[in-house]
């Protein structure tokens, strides 16, 4: 089980690149049900996702390239680019904020993914973090890579 919380990030007020990071690559052979394929380093991942918002049911099984590379060439989508930079928060949170590029460019979304969903409904992000779009379809990678930005993007 996936529980996570997403915000629209409008900016970050401290030297992101000190933060460890990973390049991500990813597509979407369905988006229902969700079926995405992710390049992330030398590591290759196909996810089925189930639906919901903040908790999902989320499967991985790994890839080799050569699947990797099979699977993109059947893909429902648009390639997703984007940095994803790694900010602890403490109390064993981390912060996920990736900065997207390509026809994405100007998006910024921090994530947390939490163990329970009352740690979930607890949380209380910082300010920097910006508008929580967790309920907010056009935010999910999936929208995102079908779709494009959603308009108006930071004005809600």
């Amino acid at each position: 089980m996936e529980i996570e919380k997403k915000f629209l990030t409008k900016q970050i007020p401290f030297d992101i690149s000190k933060f460890p990071h990973t390049e991500i690559e990813q597509s979407y052979i369905s988006t229902d049900p969700v079926i995405r394929i992710r390049k992330s380093g030398n590591s290759f991942i196909l996810t089925v996702k189930g639906s919901g918002h903040i908790s999902r049911e989320e499967y991985e099984i790994p890839l080799n390239e050569k699947q990797y590379n099979n699977l993109a060439k059947k893909s429902d989508s648009d390639t997703i680019l984007k940095t994803r930079y790694f900010i602890p928060l403490g109390c064993g949170l981390t912060a996920e904020t990736d900065i997207y590029h390509g026809q994405l460019n100007g998006l910024i979304t921090t994530e947390v993914e939490f163990k329970t969903s009352a740690d979930a409904e607890s949380f209380a992000a910082p300010q920097w973090f910006g508008i929580d779009i967790s309920l907010d379809s056009r935010y999910k990678n999936a929208s995102l890579a079908i779709n494009g930005l959603p308009k108006n993007l930071y004005q809600q």
